[in-house]
C-alpha cells in the first residue's frame, strides 16, 4: 500500500501549480503556435523579386507561396500542378502582370477567382520605361531633361517601329530594378494584405515601415557602389536592366538579345561583337538561367571581361531578404568586372 501512496503524494504536491493556471489557458499555450499559422492568409506570390518585399511585410504573420523557384525564369515558366493547387486556394495572389507572367494570365482566371489578386505593374507611383525597341544598340536618353522625365513616366519614349516580337505591352516589366519602385510595389503589397487580413493590419504596417526605411538605406549604397565605373560602357545578355541604368546613370551599351525568348541568330552575334571592339565596351554580361556561350563567342578576340548578372535572382534562395541581396549583387558585379577587380 505505501508503494500505491507515493505516486499519489507526488500528483497531490503539484495539483495546487495545475489548478493555479486558468483551465482555458491551457489550450490556448498548448496551440498557440498552431493558431497563429491557421489565422495567416494564404498568399502566393510569382517570382522571387515580388516574394521578398511580400515575405518581408508578412514577417509575424505568415509566410507567402513562391510560383517561380529555383532557377526558373519567369519567360519561360510552365505551370506546375502544385502551382495550381496553391492558385486554388490563395485568399490573396501577387504578380507583376501579364507583360512579364503571361503563363499566369490564364490561370489567374479560371484558378484565382476566390482570391484578392493584386497586378503590381498597376501599383501607384511607379516610374515605367519604355521597351528599347531598335536594336541592341540604340541610341537613349539618360539626361536628367524634362522630356527624359516624360518619357520614363508616360512610357512613350521612342517612336520607331518594333523589329522583335515584345507582347508584354508599352512598358519594361523589369520594374523591380529601380528601389524606388520596389518601394511603390511594397505600398500596393501592404494595402492589399491590409485589407484581406485587418486583424493583422498593424503588423503589416510596422513592416512595411522597416521596408520603406531599408529601401532608402539601399538605394543610396548602391548608388555609392556603381559611382566609380557609372561612365564605362558594357553589354548585358539581355535588355533587362533599363530600370537600374535610369536610376544610377550607367552606361549599358546595348543587348546581346533584347528579348531572352528569342535566340540571336550569327549575323546578331556578328554585330553585336564587331560593336563591342568599336565602342570599348569593358565587360559582357552573363545569366545564369541562359547559355553563356554566346557570351564568350561576343568576347573573343576583344579586350572585354566576362561577369553575370542575375536580375531574376536565379541563383538565390527566396525569403525577406533577397531583395537586397540581388540588388547588391548586381550592383557588385558590374562595379567588379567594370574596374577590373
Amino acid at each position: 500500500m505505501k508503494r500505491a501512496l507515493r505516486p499519489l503524494k507526488t500528483w497531490a504536491f503539484n495539483i495546487p501549480a495545475v489548478l493555479s493556471i486558468p483551465a482555458l489557458a491551457i489550450p490556448a499555450l498548448l496551440f498557440a503556435g498552431t493558431m497563429r499559422a491557421a489565422d495567416a492568409p494564404v498568399v502566393v506570390t510569382s517570382i522571387k523579386p515580388i516574394h521578398s518585399l511580400v515575405a518581408a511585410i508578412m514577417q509575424g504573420v505568415g509566410e507567402p507561396e513562391l510560383i517561380v523557384d529555383g532557377a526558373a525564369s519567369p519567360h519561360t515558366y510552365n505551370l506546375k500542378p502544385s502551382n495550381a493547387r496553391a492558385l486554388q486556394e490563395a485568399k490573396v495572389i501577387f504578380w507583376t502582370g501579364p507583360g512579364l507572367e503571361a503563363f499566369l494570365e490564364k490561370p489567374l482566371q479560371a484558378l484565382g477567382s476566390k482570391a484578392s489578386i493584386a497586378e503590381l505593374d498597376k501599383a501607384p507611383g511607379l516610374v515605367k520605361l519604355p521597351f528599347r525597341e531598335g536594336g541592341a544598340f540604340e541610341p537613349h536618353d539618360d539626361g536628367d531633361g524634362d522630356d527624359h522625365d516624360h518619357a520614363a513616366e508616360t512610357g512613350h519614349g521612342n517612336d520607331h517601329e518594333h523589329d522583335h516580337d515584345h507582347d508584354h505591352g508599352a512598358f519594361d516589366t523589369h520594374l523591380w530594378l529601380d528601389p524606388m519602385n520596389a518601394k511603390a510595389m511594397a505600398a500596393e503589397i501592404t494595402t492589399t494584405l491590409v485589407a484581406a487580413d485587418p486583424a493583422n493590419a498593424l503588423t503589416y504596417q510596422a513592416n512595411a515601415k522597416a521596408l520603406d526605411d531599408r529601401l532608402t538605406a539601399l538605394d543610396k549604397e548602391i548608388a555609392a557602389t556603381v559611382a566609380p565605373v557609372k561612365d564605362k560602357p558594357f553589354v548585358v545578355f539581355h535588355d533587362a536592366y533599363q530600370y537600374f541604368e535610369h536610376r544610377y546613370g550607367i552606361s549599358v551599351a546595348g543587348s546581346i538579345t533584347v528579348s531572352p525568348e528569342t535566340v540571336p541568330g550569327a549575323e546578331r552575334v556578328s554585330e553585336i561583337h564587331r560593336k563591342v571592339g568599336e565602342l570599348g565596351a569593358t565587360c559582357v554580361f552573363a545569366e545564369p538561367q541562359f547559355e553563356p556561350r554566346l557570351v564568350n563567342v561576343v568576347i573573343e578576340g576583344t579586350s572585354a571581361r566576362s561577369g553575370v548578372l542575375d536580375p531574376e535572382a536565379a541563383t538565390l534562395k527566396a525569403g525577406p531578404d533577397l531583395y537586397f541581396t540581388l540588388m547588391r549583387g548586381i550592383a557588385e558585379s558590374m562595379r567588379a568586372c567594370l574596374s577590373g577587380a
